[in-house]
């Protein structure tokens, strides 16, 4: 068992330059005791517009400060955002094989795809193709980094033959991680070699079943880079209270705003409110989860209603950012 530091970098309002820097000064003053007191690593996300949960959009820049400040616990993208509009594959290469040197081979290079509306429509990326672009991303990057010349014709990028430099310290590369949060994403990382990296809202029941299957897996894959990484990192929500009833209060309350940042709206939601289409059933979450619309927007008071929801739906706010439509018959219960 390993034990590291997973970074949000999460500022609340209202914001100032002294309160941002101090915020970013203690996650690395954090660190640097973290690696005074044997901790194996620190992981920083890549998050965008998503007001006071996250203000880490540039975690290489936190990643090569904890390096600097630190001599041996390890430093890790939790994740790259692997989408051509957010970040393109050859500047990727190019960062995280500076970093590893910067940091004397000590990154681990996690990708993923971006979990949020917010996001996605903030950088306009097409929900529908970012698990495709995703898969060509983890492929070239090995190749990129190992190759003395590289060249590709892709669906998503593509460029001529040219020398990628510089090349990471560790040989033959970077140890590379996928962000399991979705499911059956744990079958993803198995089958291509990659290591999981998992945000867990579940119980430790399922999470159990999932890193079984992972294992069992991975020991048939088909491995993208030189070698399979079989790891499995987890990060999983705990709120402490001296007392116990405003204990479990308050963890109830940050557990719901965690849900409605990261469940609203799925994939499957974009596709409703794009394509009018009517939604699947869940029957693990209730005809009136199943049924709703949902979409992300600012602080405002006001969010306007997609143009393809029915009007039989109504409208509820769901934390301060985020609004959705349920069927009438269900809104009740979701006031």
């Amino acid at each position: 068992m390993k034990f590291g530091l997973f970074y949000e970098i999460s500022i609340p309002r209202p914001w100032t330059p002294e309160k941002e820097r101090t915020v970013y000064n203690n996650c690395l003053e954090q660190v640097k005791l973290a690696d005074e007191l044997g901790f194996d690593h620190v992981w920083a996300v890549e998050h965008h517009f998503l007001e006071e949960y996250s203000h880490c959009s540039a975690p290489e820049l936190f990643l090569t400060a904890c390096a600097v400040l630190t001599k041996r616990i390890q430093v890790g993208h939790g994740i790259v955002v692997c989408v051509p509009e957010f970040n393109h594959p050859i500047k990727i290469a190019e960062k995280t094989a500076t970093l590893d040197i910067l940091s004397g081979g000590r990154l681990h290079v996690g990708t993923g795809r971006s979990a949020t509306w917010t996001e996605l429509g903030g950088f306009r990326a097409n929900p529908d193709s970012t698990k495709k672009s995703w898969d060509e991303f983890v492929r070239c990057l090995p190749k990129m980094w190992m190759q003395e010349t590289f060249s590709y014709q892709g669906e998503f990028w593509s460029m001529p033959e040219r020398t990628i430099l510089p090349k990471p310290y560790q040989k033959p590369h970077p140890p590379m991680w996928v962000a399991v949060t979705s499911p059956g994403t744990e079958i993803d990382a198995a089958d291509r070699g990659l290591g999981s990296l998992g945000l867990s809202f579940a119980g430790f029941e399922e999470q159990e079943k999932k890193i079984s299957e992972y294992r069992r897996r991975i020991k048939s894959c088909e491995p993208v880079g030189a070698f399979v990484n079989e790891q499995v990192a987890t990060t999983n929500f705990l709120f402490c209270h001296e007392d116990d009833k405003t204990g479990l209060e308050m963890g109830k309350r940050l557990g719901n705003t965690l849900n409605a940042l990261f469940n609203i709206p799925s994939l499957q939601q974009i596709n409703v409110m794009r394509f009018g289409i009517a939604p699947m059933t869940v029957p693990e979450h209730g005809p009136c989860w199943a049924g709703r619309f949902a979409f992300s927007a600012s602080r405002n008071k006001d969010i306007a209603k997609p143009p393809l929801v029915p009007k039989s739906y109504e409208k509820h706010r769901i934390g301060y950012r985020f609004a959705a439509y349920f069927p009438t018959e269900c809104a009740a219960s979701h006031s």
